[in-house]
C-alpha cells in the first residue's frame, strides 16, 4: 500500500466519484479506477459501494479513510520537518487542547517563538481530552493541553499556573441571571447542557451530586453550545471566559460551592522533539 494509492483513495472518498476524484487528481479516470481496484485486492476487502450516482465507503472503507488521513497527516509533518533548513529551527509545532482562558498562556509563549524563529510555524487543533489524547498518542500532535481530571500518567507534563472557572451560561431574560452563583439545586429540573469532558467521573459531575440528570444536549466547543442556550434551548456549564456575554443577550454565573480545574500541557514519554518543538517547550518553560 503506497502514501499515492492512500492520496487517491481519500480523493475518491471525499469526490464520492471516480470521475471528479480524476479530474482532482488529474489522472485519467481508467487509470484511477484499477488504482482502486488494486487497493481493493491488496486489502482483501470491499471499500466502496458503486451507485448509480455517487460512491459511498463501506465500513472497511470508512476504518481506511481513517486510517489513510492520520497516516498522511504524520508522514506531511515528518517532510515539514525534515525539509527544513539545516542552520535555522523551522517546521511546525501542533498542538491540541479543549478550549481554555489558560490557552493565552500558551500563545504568549508561540509569539515568542516566532520572534526569534521567524521560520516555525504553529498548528491548533480544538478537541476534547479523549480527541486529544488520540491524536497525542498517534504523534499527530507534539503537545496535549488538558482540562482535568484527565490521567495524565502516560506523558510528561506542565501544571499551567491558570485555574478556569466553572459556571453556566444563560440567557440574560432567564430568572436564574438575576443570581450571583448557581448551586446544584437551582438547575434540578432544567434543560442542562454539559461539555463531553464534564460528563462521566468528573469534578462537574461530583458538583451536581444527586441533583445531578441527563443533559439535553452536549458540545466539545462552546460557541455552538452558546447558540443553543441563545436560542433557549438550555442552560450551559461552561469555563469562564469562552464566550464573550458582555453586552449581549447571555450570561455567565459562576457555581457555588466554587469548582475550578487545573490545566497541564502534556506530551509523549521519551518523545524525540523537532528543533521546532524544543524552542516552543523551551519559551513556555520561560514563562512558567
Amino acid at each position: 500500500m503506497e502514501l499515492r494509492e492512500l492520496r487517491y483513495f481519500l480523493a475518491v472518498a471525499n469526490e464520492e466519484s471516480i470521475s471528479r476524484a480524476a479530474k482532482e487528481l488529474f489522472v485519467t479516470q481508467p487509470n484511477l479506477s484499477r488504482q482502486m481496484k488494486k487497493l481493493e485486492e491488496e486489502t482483501g476487502r470491499q471499500l466502496f459501494v458503486r451507485g448509480s450516482r455517487k460512491i459511498t465507503l463501506t465500513e472497511a472503507g470508512k476504518l481506511l479513510k481513517k486510517r489513510a488521513e492520520e497516516i498522511l497527516e504524520l508522514y506531511d509533518k515528518a517532510q515539514d520537518e525534515l525539509h527544513a533548513p539545516p542552520l535555522t529551527v523551522g517546521g511546525e509545532v501542533r498542538i491540541g487542547g479543549g478550549e481554555s482562558r489558560a490557552f493565552a498562556l500558551i500563545a504568549r509563549a508561540i509569539c515568542a517563538v516566532q520572534r526569534n524563529y521567524p521560520n516555525v510555524k504553529f498548528d491548533i487543533y480544538s478537541g476534547d481530552s479523549q480527541a486529544v489524547s488520540e491524536k497525542l498518542d498517534k504523534g499527530l500532535i507534539d503537545f496535549g493541553i488538558f482540562i482535568e481530571p484527565t490521567d495524565l500518567s502516560p506523558y510528561d507534563s506542565l501544571r499551567l499556573p491558570l485555574n478556569d472557572r466553572w459556571g453556566v451560561i444563560m440567557r440574560k431574560d432567564s430568572p436564574l441571571a438575576q443570581k450571583q452563583f448557581i448551586t446544584p439545586e437551582d438547575l434540578r429540573g432544567l434543560p442542562v447542557i454539559r461539555s463531553r469532558h464534564s460528563l462521566g467521573k468528573s469534578l462537574v459531575s461530583d458538583w451536581f451530586g444527586e441533583a445531578e440528570t441527563e443533559p439535553v444536549a452536549t458540545y466539545n466547543l462552546l460557541y455552538n453550545a452558546s447558540l443553543l442556550v441563545e436560542s433557549g434551548a438550555g442552560y450551559a456549564v461552561s469555563l469562564e471566559g469562552l464566550i464573550n456575554t458582555q453586552g449581549g443577550d447571555l450570561r455567565f454565573v459562576p457555581l457555588r460551592p466554587e469548582l475550578q480545574s487545573r490545566l497541564d500541557i502534556a506530551w509523549k514519554k521519551y518523545q524525540i522533539f523537532s528543533p521546532a518543538a524544543e524552542v516552543f517547550l523551551s519559551e513556555l518553560k520561560k514563562l512558567l
